[in-house]
């Protein structure tokens, strides 16, 4: 009698334990991220192809990116311009800061204007006019060359955000 109880007690214990591994298998499998969350983690942009004043919209982590690549006629912003080389360029999250619409490029103005408020924002991404809050935020960036790398916290991106 003792035996079969014994043989029991094993026999739970086996599919308890194995269990126990498919368990912590699927908690570790939630706790990874996603690999679409992954890889969406950085975006490289190559400069170099962009003409001067040349207005140029990419995707990261399904927010719009907004670059100019500066003409001498536009004006300087050294708070807010990206420099690589002699080349100056305006980099920012394209959702209006009031309620996060989509500004559109009006090159004639060399504005960026927002439909649902009129909010207005110079070719540097500052709020010039209507409620905006704020200018248009910057993300964070490193340069590798001619390469703009989107996500990641580099030296200029610092700088320009006064964490260094």
């Amino acid at each position: 009698m003792s035996s079969r109880r014994s043989f029991i007690g094993y026999s739970f214990g086996a599919v308890a334990g194995v269990g126990a591994l498919f368990a912590l298998g699927a908690m570790k499998k939630s706790w990874d991220p996603l690999p679409s969350v992954r890889s969406a983690g950085f975006t490289s942009i190559d400069l170099s192809s962009l003409k001067s004043g040349e207005f140029s919209q990419f995707e990261w982590r399904k927010k719009p990116i907004f670059i100019i690549k500066k003409s001498p006629d536009m004006k300087i912003n050294d708070k807010r311009d990206v420099v690589i080389g002699d080349d100056r360029y305006m980099l920012a999250i394209g959702l209006c800061t009031h309620l996060g619409c989509i500004p559109s490029w009006v090159p004639s103005q060399k504005i960026f204007k927002c439909a649902c408020h009129g909010g207005e924002f110079d070719e540097s991404g500052v709020n010039t006019f209507g409620p905006p809050p704020r200018p248009l935020d910057i993300p964070p960036f490193d340069i590798k060359g001619t390469m703009l790398v989107l996500g990641e916290s580099g030296k200029q991106y610092k700088k320009l955000m006064n964490i260094i």
